[in-house]
């Protein structure tokens, strides 16, 4: 009985192709569009929390505001060794050490390439930096003291792909600035595309090739115990640099960052932009639920004959209720299945634009399987919600009356 509610369902729309394709094309371009938004909001979420997943839940990493480029290079007021020894001295800090990172261009196999370069101190500071960073080597060894004129370099440049056409490994030499340095190893892979692509020096050799003072930095690096309170020791250490750059409460111009909220920030920006394009395509959704009603009241319309005779030979109300609500489903279905796959391909293929055009290999969408049976069962559940009045409508009629007004 089922099946050929649906096979009548079925040439009922069949007869009115052209309707029926325009009746679906609001459900699903919103349904596309929700699909694909979810799909790619997802798979940046992930990326993200991948360039994020090195980094310990110990530490704190400050910087000053105001700049352009990476976070607390190019500021009018920069982090210096007061402020740094300060916070050496808060309660619950076991280490601190301070770094820079200075854009710059590097020569190999005869092609160049745009970089950060940062900075590694010496003595024990070094071990800070190297456990905020969480430096792991997977060919050569780390910079240690005393090296002058090497270099450590992330995964990205081991790669044959890389923009050099050429592998760089441990003992290939480099030009960095118009000066020559040795590769003395290459870091573990961390998935994040700036470490990736960094490259380490030391502290004295980066500062006299872009000539930086001594005592400035662009990031302060802090190493905390857990256990003293993590709010307790970012707000002693807010408290102490308010005084040491003489700024008010509200008024701060330096930033103490966790990488968690770090990463609660970029996902409540992801989140954002989401629930804005969710109106945008709940408006098209609701367009095209309002064009299944139409559409279904129009073929009620129709039908009107149709309706009689079946009726005259003993359909009941139920029945007549049943088809028009299978069939004004049967629209919202199809229309969500069609924005399911359409969503899905734009998705995909913005994902594969967004990975050539940026390079950032981790990018790829990511769909739960709940988001496609969410979306089916929501467009059959529209269709039908649309098609209730419609099929009242066509339930209610006077099998007399709907023979006697057709001509």
């Amino acid at each position: 009985m089922l099946l050929d509610y649906f096979n009548l369902a079925f040439k009922g729309i069949k007869r009115r192709k052209l309707r029926s394709w325009l009746t679906m094309l609001g459900i699903f371009i919103g349904i596309s569009a929700i699909v694909a938004l979810i799909g790619l909001g997802e798979g940046l979420r992930e990326s993200i929390n991948s360039q994020f997943g090195f980094l310990g839940t110990d530490l704190f990493a400050i910087t000053a505001s105001g700049g352009m480029g990476p976070p607390g290079s190019g500021v009018v007021n920069p982090l210096t060794d007061k402020e740094l020894n300060r916070i050496k001295g808060v309660l619950g800090v076991e280490k601190a050490a301070g770094r820079i990172q200075e854009s710059v261009k590097l020569i190999f196999n005869k092609k160049s390439s745009f970089t950060y370069a940062i900075s590694i101190p010496d003595g024990e500071d070094r071990e800070v930096i190297e456990h905020a960073l969480s430096m792991k080597v997977q060919e050569g060894r780390l910079l240690e003291d005393g090296d002058k004129d090497f270099v450590f370099l992330g995964a990205r440049y081991s790669e044959d792909d890389n923009k050099f056409g050429k592998a760089i490994v441990k003992g290939s030499k480099i030009e960095i600035r118009g000066k020559e340095f040795k590769v003395i190893g290459i870091m573990e892979k961390k998935g994040n595309l700036m470490m990736d692509s960094a490259i380490f020096m030391n502290d004295e050799d980066i500062r006299g090739l872009v000539d930086r003072p001594k005592n400035e930095y662009d990031l302060i690096g802090v190493i905390f115990d857990e256990n003293k309170g993590v709010v307790k020791i970012k707000e002693d250490i807010e408290d102490r640099l308010r005084k040491v750059r003489d700024v008010k409460k509200g008024e701060e111009d330096f930033s103490v960052e966790t990488p968690a909220s770090m990463l609660e920030q970029v996902n409540s920006i992801i989140l954002g932009i989401q629930i804005f394009v969710y109106i945008i395509a709940g408006i098209s959704i609701l367009v095209g639920g309002i064009g299944i009603m139409n559409t279904m009241y129009t073929a009620v319309v129709e039908r009107t004959k149709e309706v009689g005779i079946m009726k005259s030979i003993g359909a009941r109300n139920s029945t007549i209720f049943t088809l028009f609500f299978i069939e004004s489903g049967f629209l919202g279905t199809v229309g969500g299945i069609m924005g399911i796959i359409i969503g899905y391909s734009m998705a995909t293929g913005l994902a594969f634009m967004g990975r050539m055009v940026l390079g950032v290999k981790t990018l790829y969408p990511h769909f739960p399987l709940s988001l496609f049976i969410g979306a089916f069962l929501f467009s059959f559940i529209l269709g039908s919600f649309f098609g209730t009045l419609p099929a009242i409508q066509a339930s209610k009629l006077n099998p007399v009356d709907a023979l006697r007004n057709i001509k």
